[in-house]
């Protein structure tokens, strides 16, 4: 799908899905969910893939822990795939088409989606996969972007959650999001994960690079085994680089799509930086300007769909 006020998307098809079906059993009971106990105390770690059908590179690190073996020397691993529906959807011919059937499974983790009397198959995969974030201390949930930005982490702005980004390392860039500004409640701030007044786990995103690259695959597999290392489930790399210094963004404000006629004044990609009351984008109607100074702009969609999100505003914190 092209959109006149929108380049179309160029970037190769490095990485492409696979078959799936031999995971599909898991030993939990629920479809595509594995889980390793060590049989000590420790933390239990959920490594979540493909809550997107088309951010690929998730399944590449899931799949690398399964097929090599991974253990955990204390507490618990669990692996799961979590959108293997909108996974199976792939058409090479529109590969940016089955990031989700009907609802975006990354915002509707709240009770009230959870249980409503709405359904769909996003709601029915999260219903399921209800107990594995209840019982997980810990979650990594792995995704990538449509545009081959620089990778960064993403999470709610709580204390647990910044020390773990920052002590797990690369990618040097987070977005902080503070509570109540992101749209819907997503994976990472399902139940306890959300809770402000908790002091133990943690909950990351880490936004990987372009859907397809090789890059993103590599480095989704890369920070999986340094976020299971970090907390004691496997040995860290002999030849592990120590975490970069972070730089952090600080999410001021989201601005959804509200016309078909969006347009930013300017070809855009994410990072690109604003003056403040400089115009960013014309929303129907409705004008949307940089609230300050060095505003830099997150995840700029590709193709305005009313009611999806259009750009993150951000500035550095």
């Amino acid at each position: 799908m092209n959109h006149p006020a929108f380049e179309p998307d160029t970037a190769p098809l490095e990485v492409l899905p696979r078959d799936l079906s031999a995971y599909r059993d898991g030993n939990v009971g629920i479809p595509y969910v594995h889980r390793f106990e060590s049989g000590r105390p420790g933390p239990h770690a959920l490594i979540n893939a493909i809550t997107h059908g088309n951010e690929i590179c998730g399944m590449v690190a899931a799949t690398h822990l399964l097929d090599s073996g991974v253990r955990p020397k204390i507490g618990t691993l669990t692996v799961s795939f979590a959108h293997v529906e909108a996974y199976e959807a792939f058409d090479i011919e529109q590969p940016y088409e089955n990031r989700q059937l009907v609802h975006n499974l990354n915002r509707i983790w709240s009770a009230d989606m959870l249980d409503g009397a709405e359904d769909s198959p996003e709601l029915r995969r999260a219903r399921e996969l209800r107990p594995v974030l209840d019982a997980a201390d810990y979650v990594l949930d792995i995704h990538s972007t449509r545009a081959p930005v620089q990778p960064f982490w993403v999470y709610t702005e709580m204390p647990r959650n910044t020390a773990l980004a920052s002590a797990v390392g690369a990618p040097e860039i987070h977005l902080v999001m503070p509570p109540g500004i992101f749209p819907g409640t997503g994976v990472m701030s399902y139940g306890r994960h959300g809770e402000l007044d908790s002091d133990s786990g943690g909950s990351l995103v880490v936004e990987c690079g372009q859907h397809f690259a090789q890059s993103a695959a590599t480095l989704a597999t890369e920070v999986s085994l340094r976020f299971l290392a970090h907390l004691g489930l496997i040995d860290a790399p002999a030849d592990a680089a120590p975490p970069p210094a972070p730089r952090r963004y600080r999410l001021l404000e989201v601005h959804m799509v509200k016309s078909p006629d969006f347009r930013f004044t300017r070809p855009v990609i994410g990072f690109e930086t604003f003056d403040k009351g400089e115009l960013i984008a014309v929303n129907g109607a409705e004008e949307i300007r940089s609230p300050c100074d060095a505003c830099t702009i997150f995840m700029p969609t590709r193709m305005p769909i009313v009611g999806r999100e259009a750009v993150y505003l951000t500035v550095a914190a």
